[in-house]
């Protein structure tokens, strides 16, 4: 099945790292645009965002 995730929170990334572990084919990830944060208020993508990079899917 092709799909168009849209998460933000850390409580996404379960659901996305099951929709790709059963074989859904991921299009595309939407997700809130990066937020400054921390000490140094530098740029942080979110959990899914960072997630999504990391199997490789586009981020938009």
């Amino acid at each position: 099945m092709r799909i168009v995730f849209m998460g933000t929170p850390d409580f996404s990334v379960p659901v996305l790292e099951a929709l790709v572990d059963a074989g859904h084919e991921i299009v595309a990830v939407y997700s809130q645009p990066p937020r400054p944060a921390g000490r140094g208020k530098k740029d942080r993508p979110s959990p899914v965002q960072s997630k999504a990079e990391a199997l490789g899917l586009m981020v938009l």
